[in-house]
């Protein structure tokens, strides 16, 4: 297998966790944050430029890519990696958030879901099998199961009916998975209640997965729902296995997620926020768009080390950014995923001497002020 994990400390306060797994004779530090790139490409980076930063493992899109150039290209191409020329790690989804924004309740049946194709209206139909087989064809390292993302609040009736059917779906995944190169995720869901989500766990972990990622959070809950979901489900995960909360990057909730004992990270907000104007820098994010940026000619933060603060002002990224050209965006997304790669690093530092939650209140004292309040 290409790629190996191995539990390597852990906090004496909270579950913190330090990590490393080996990939293709390097190695790479948990806790980590995983750039998406939605279509084999995180948007308006290179995979050099990936690299330079700092990332490991990047998040592409089975849904996305299915449709669109297909898996069967992807594989003629000798998988992901040759076919976007990243010889780092990567991971896929299942398909599993698109069931959650694209399909209506009564399109989920046991076999599988049936959903519209969000770029043309054609009806599509994914199954565990499915997904699992185009995942095994894209050749990505770390492989989802199919499961179904549920909204919330939902009722837990219907809760607990998703999370035994998501049970189905990943025993139906794992029995036609045959990758000797890829690892295979099991997804805990199980909404706000504790009994599901240790049940979840608990049936997943007797599956015996290569690793483990938390679901059906960032799905409209506030912060302090969120924390207690994902604290309900790693209590009952195998220490000695990876473990991956899905669509999670606001900074602060890496932090407390760390603190929950998550391993990896991925959210599409760097790039998305960069596009948009926004930069994360250790006082704040802050709206290049803004008026009081436009003489301002220091970087974005003078403190950082990215390609954009080190070369560029803010004054001159919001100019691009105002007329509309790609390079504000690049130079933002750049810094972005910068800013989190660093945080992460603080993150492993904070956990080498025990002083995670320290960090944390200094961290939400000059992010977010004082007076700052989950919510």
């Amino acid at each position: 297998m290409r790629f190996t994990y191995q539990l390597k400390e852990k906090s004496k306060k909270n579950m913190a966790r330090l990590g490393e797994f080996t990939y293709n004779g390097r190695i790479y530090e948990t806790p980590m944050f995983m750039p998406v790139g939605t279509n084999a490409t995180v948007k308006t980076l290179s995979p050099e430029e990936l690299k330079e930063i700092g990332c490991g493992i990047i998040l592409a899109n089975t849904y996305h890519l299915w449709l669109k150039p297909g898996e069967d290209i992807v594989a003629k191409a000798g998988g992901l990696h040759k076919f976007m020329n990243y010889d780092g790690p990567i991971l896929t989804d299942s398909g599993g958030f698109q069931v959650f924004s694209l399909a209506k309740p009564k399109d989920i049946t046991e076999e599988g879901v049936h959903f519209k194709n969000h770029e043309n209206g054609d009806s599509l139909f994914l199954t565990p099998e499915k997904s699992i087989a185009i995942q095994m064809k894209l050749g990505s390292d770390l492989v989802m199961s199919f499961d179904e993302c549920v909204k919330w609040p939902s009722t837990r009736e219907y809760i607990e009916e998703s999370v035994n059917r998501t049970l189905r779906w990943a025993k139906r995944g794992k029995d036609v998975f045959n990758s000797k190169d890829q690892m295979l995720f099991g997804i805990v869901q199980g909404g706000e209640y504790e009994d599901l989500r240790r049940m979840c766990a608990e049936e997943l972990v007797k599956m015996d997965f290569d690793g483990y990622s938390i679901g059906g959070t960032s799905v409209g809950e506030d912060k302090k729902t969120m924390y207690k979901m994902v604290g309900y489900a790693t209590k009952y995960l195998p220490e000695d296995k990876i473990r991956y909360l899905m669509g999670v990057g606001d900074p602060i909730d890496l932090i407390e997620n760390v603190m929950r004992g998550i391993d990896i990270f991925d959210c599409v907000s760097p790039t998305r926020l960069a596009r948009h104007g926004h930069a994360y820098t250790w006082n704040g994010k802050i709206n290049l768009k803004n008026s009081q940026y436009k003489s301002d000619f220091t970087p974005v933060s003078k403190e950082c080390n990215c390609y954009a603060c080190k070369n560029y002002t803010k004054a001159y990224i919001r100019h691009l950014i105002t007329a509309n050209e790609t390079f504000g965006a690049r130079l933002l997304s750049i810094h972005n995923i910068y800013f989190l790669t660093e945080l992460m690093a603080k993150i492993r530092e904070h956990i080498k001497d025990d002083s995670l939650e320290e960090f944390k209140e200094e961290f939400i004292k000059n992010y977010y002020g004082d007076g700052y309040e989950y919510k």
